[in-house]
């Protein structure tokens, strides 16, 4: 029998999902290699490529679609039959959930993001296939008896490198001596570690996962290594790779700073991501599914499960939307619930002077962020056009607010408030706020984050542009990292200079620069103003960064960018490092 319009429509979008997820593993493959050979640019292109990817994907399949339905292709009496035929035809896709993202998406390209509801669309949960899918396993797992220190040499062997670690059983002993005190009490019983099969790989490390088994307790660890190889030579000239294993993490806080919503995606051989979302989850129960997808590359699909996560959360709470605590942003109207541990970001219709950027503008400075390193110290966002709200869980003033900076961004339909293009970001405690309410030591210890925050991200060739103390966020582990990004940019393209000496008293006495002053002049000297008001803050920040106030440190960074150096930013503070001898770490 010849399929129908409905089955072809849906047995092209799955095939262009085949397509979409084929070069997504093909990309990632590549991971190992280019670790192995230290190339880091090629680390950040093939990231770029994989990111790019999904949008390119959805636009080809869109013609293919067009091409089946012809003239009903808008009907949405055939999207719903499709829906249930692509049903159907995941019911051997082991990756379901992810495919029908994937049609939502080619619903939402056809039908320029307007609301899709859950009989078109994959909305509020995933639909498992009939059948039950077997599970392969992913897990190397290893005894746990006595001296283990040969354990963990296997362990690290049956890692695959093609390259030769540069002292072997120095690392094992590192790792014994270091573990040795938390599992000492254990080995009278039987323990049992279980690995990750496939190595997470993210700039210049590499991430062993896995977690000891002791009865019905679980302890995570990871295992990052590193390769001495630096630009294609290793130190001293030699030309093969050395890898070697940097530290061990076991504190729960250690290994979920690892995955944090502050650093890019991973680059992870999983041929059935739910499977590595669940060893995840499990090791890290305080993560949400949706970051766990997303920090497998997965970025689309932890947008629905956020969304999903959102919606229900939203069922099973009562408290109202309201304006988010805070200094107003100029060019974002940011509001929240208390309950919820996300905030929602809209481009204001006018920005307040003196900010004259576009709107298109400031969305470009966003996909930036998407596209960078974010080194640890810059927020993910998730973007989202025609995201529907319950109109009565607004406030009086939140809506009042709205009706007054973001009119063009907003729509009305019963209870329904649509919001045509708006960011989700989480939730962190304005620095300046947390200033108020700091002591001396939390003070001094949140200045020294800012410090290397402005740091980390400059080495990543982006410059903060603004970096008022509002403009950046205090986390639950007392990172201080940077959310506000409509004035970042490359650093390269920045112009660092010293302010000239006045030659008269005219010049001197003058209320406006006197000297010219070019779109991409930075004058660091005049940083000290982001303190003002707040001497203690700006005490502390000298002591620790006043090298951030001249101009010619600015320079050297921007010489070493130029040069192909890249400075190793590592998701763990130096004092966990086995050593910290690497010239260019930038670690806090």
């Amino acid at each position: 029998m010849a399929m129908s319009v409905s089955q072809r429509l849906a047995k092209a979008i799955l095939n262009g999902f085949d397509s979409f997820f084929g070069d997504f593993q093909n990309i990632t493959l590549g991971a190992q290699a280019r670790f192995e050979k230290a190339e880091w640019y090629a680390v950040h292109d093939a990231m770029a490529d994989r990111l790019s990817l999904y949008k390119q994907k959805i636009a080809q399949v869109a013609v293919v679609v067009r091409t089946v339905a012809g003239e009903q292709v808008h009907d949405t009496e055939l999207w719903h039959q499709a829906k249930s035929d692509y049903v159907e035809l995941l019911e051997f896709n082991d990756n379901y959930e992810v495919a029908q993202t994937f049609f939502n998406s080619v619903y939402c390209y056809l039908f320029d993001h307007r609301v899709i509801r859950d009989r078109i669309g994959f909305v509020l949960s995933s639909e498992r296939p009939s059948r039950t899918l077997p599970r392969e396993s992913i897990v190397r797992s290893y005894e746990i008896k006595g001296d283990y220190r040969g354990y963990i040499k296997k362990s690290l062997l049956d890692g695959g490198f093609n390259v030769p670690f540069e002292d072997l059983e120095r690392d094992v002993s590192r790792i014994y001596n270091a573990t040795e005190k938390i599992l000492r009490h254990r080995l009278g019983r039987t323990l049992k570690a279980e690995i990750l099969e496939s190595l997470f790989y993210r700039n210049k490390g590499a991430y062993m996962v896995g977690r000891i088994i002791d009865g019905n307790e679980s302890l995570p660890f990871v295992l990052p290594i590193l390769n001495r190889k630096q630009g294609g030579v290793l130190d001293g000239g030699q030309e093969n790779a050395a890898l070697y294993v940097d530290t061990v993490l076991y504190a729960p806080d250690d290994v979920s700073l690892v995955f944090s919503f502050t650093r890019s995606y991973f680059m992870v051989d999983a041929s059935i991501p739910s499977q590595y979302v669940a060893f995840l989850k499990s090791i890290m129960p305080q993560k949400e599914i949706f970051e766990l997808y997303s920090t497998l590359g997965f970025g689309k699909h932890g947008k629905t499960e956020f969304y999903r996560r959102a919606v229900w959360h939203t069922k099973h709470s009562d408290d109202q939307y309201n304006v988010a605590p805070g200094i107003k942003g100029m060019v974002m109207m940011v509001f929240t619930r208390p309950s919820f541990d996300y905030v929602y970001k809209v481009i204001k219709d006018r920005f307040t002077p003196p900010k004259d950027a576009s709107r298109e503008e400031v969305k470009e400075k966003y996909k930036m962020v998407k596209r960078s390193d974010r080194a640890g110290r810059m927020a993910e966002t998730q973007e989202f056009s025609y995201l529907v709200f319950d109109r009565r869980r607004f406030s009086d003033e939140l809506m009042a607010e709205l009706e007054r900076e973001v009119p063009s961004q907003i729509e009305v339909r019963g209870n329904a408030l649509i919001f045509k293009h708006i960011y989700v970001e989480r939730k962190m405690t304005p620095l300046n706020l947390y200033l108020k309410t700091a002591d001396e030591k939390q003070i001094q210890g949140v200045m020294d984050e800012y410090g290397n925050a402005i740091k980390q991200i400059a080495a990543t060739n982006v410059f903060p542009g603004d970096m008022l103390l509002k403009n950046f966020g205090v986390t639950r582990h007392g990172r201080v990292v940077f959310y506000d990004y409509d004035e970042i940019c490359p650093l390269v393209d920045c112009n660092f200079r010293v302010i000239p000496e006045p030659q008269n008293e005219a010049q001197e006495m003058a209320s406006e620069p006197w000297y010219a002053v070019a779109h991409n002049d930075v004058f660091p000297e005049e940083f000290r103003l982001f303190f003002s008001g707040n001497r203690k803050a700006r005490d502390w920040f000298e002591n620790y960064h006043r090298d951030l106030y001249r101009a010619s440190y600015w320079q050297g960074v921007q010489a070493q960018i130029r040069k192909g150096e890249q400075g190793s930013v590592y998701p763990y503070r130096r004092k966990h490092r086995f050593t910290a001898t690497d010239e260019c770490d930038l670690n806090d």
